[in-house]
Order: C-alpha cells, then structure tokens, then sequence
C-alpha cells in the first residue's frame, strides 16, 4: 500500500503534534546554545500547516509537501523556516506526478529534502546541525528501500536512525549558525534542530505504521 496525500497529511498532523508536546523542550533546548525560540517557531509552523490543511485539501502528495514547504517558509522564524520548507519543497519534486508513494520514493523524497536543507545551510555531518540527524536518516530510509521495504518501514528506519545521530550531537561542537559562537561551550548539548528532526520523522513513522 503506498502513501497517498491522506496519508502524508496525516502524518504531517503527527508532526504537529508531537512539536506541541515537545515545544518546550526545544525552546530549553535552543536557549542552552542560541536564540530560545527553535520551539516556539516550531510549534506556530505546523499548526499554521494544519490550518491550512483543513481547508486546502491537496490532491497529491507533492501538492501537500508543497503546501508545508510554503506555509513553513511563511510563517517559521529564523534558520528553520527556510531550512524545513526547502526540504518539503525538495521533496515535493522529487515525488513529481506520483499519487502513491512506495519505498523507494519516500526515501528519495528524503534525499531530496537533505539535499535542499545542504545546499540552503552550507552544513554538513559533524557541524551539530539538524544534517547530523538528517544524513543518517537518509542513509538509513535509502538501504530500508532497497532491501524493499514499504515507505512505512523506510521512515521508522530513518526516524531510529536520526533519534541517535540527534543524541551524537551532544558531544559536538557546533560549527554552524548561532551555536558556532560559543565555540567549545556548545558541546554537550543536543543540538535543537537535530532533535525536532528526529522528532517529527518519528512522528511521520508512527503515523504511516498506523495505517499499515
């Protein structure tokens, strides 16, 4: 069974969801090494999508990938707006015409939505950024694929996968945005949009293992 754009927005209400539960986490989280307000961008992001999605009602997957790429860009502050909506818009294209999305089209549109988040924020593996929870995740959903799994099997492999490339992130130094200024005294801290990564492909798992 694929994943239709029911099934993406239903995943994306998952999303929502769990960044609620967690927003004040992530704002704790973004204080110890930046501007405190990771959560709270977050959270105002995917209820806005959620919104829109009551009303909207896209036909594809793409168009709803599309929709959370643009409502993101809108309405999140700082780096994660146009870090998360580049993804979502990389991954919308990715998907191009498809109404159903198999394995290995969820774990491109996954290699898409890196790609983008890459080529937006000049981050790669190791600079304490949400590319550290992302790169293995990608990594992860690409063998799941491979070895055939369904797209619901690919996004737990990527969700278990950026659940300890976000825990890794603890032990490094930031080398990128707001962290990077305080050097040596950003390691031991889990890096926010690592952990909102790993948060939300959980979320996206879970709801797609659901309905399975």
């Amino acid at each position: 069974m694929g994943c239709t754009a029911q099934d993406i927005a239903s995943a994306l209400r998952a999303g929502a969801a769990v960044v609620a539960e967690h927003r004040d986490e992530l704002i704790q989280l973004d204080r110890e090494i930046g501007d405190a307000d990771h959560g709270e961008n977050m959270d105002r992001g995917f209820r806005a999508v959620i919104a829109k999605l009551e009303t909207a009602g896209p036909e594809t997957p793409a168009a709803t990938l599309k929709l959370a790429a643009t409502v993101l860009i809108s309405t999140v502050g700082g780096a994660s707006g146009p870090l998360y909506g580049t993804a979502f818009l990389r991954a919308a294209t990715a998907v191009g015409d498809e109404t159903e999305l198999d394995g290995r089209a969820v774990a491109a549109a996954l290699q898409a939505g890196m790609e983008g988040v890459v080529g937006r924020g000049r981050a790669e593996v190791g600079d304490k950024t949400m590319i550290d929870a992302l790169a293995p995740a990608v990594e992860s959903a690409r063998n799941a694929a491979e070895s055939g799994a369904d797209g619901a099997k690919v996004l737990a492999a990527a969700a278990e996968a950026a659940h300890q490339g976000a825990q890794d992130t603890e032990g490094l130094v930031a080398r990128k945005g707001r962290a990077s200024y305080l050097g040596e005294r950003s390691a031991g801290h889990i890096d926010p949009g690592a952990r909102s990564t790993a948060l939300l492909l959980t979320a996206f798992a879970e709801a797609a293992g659901a309905r399975s």
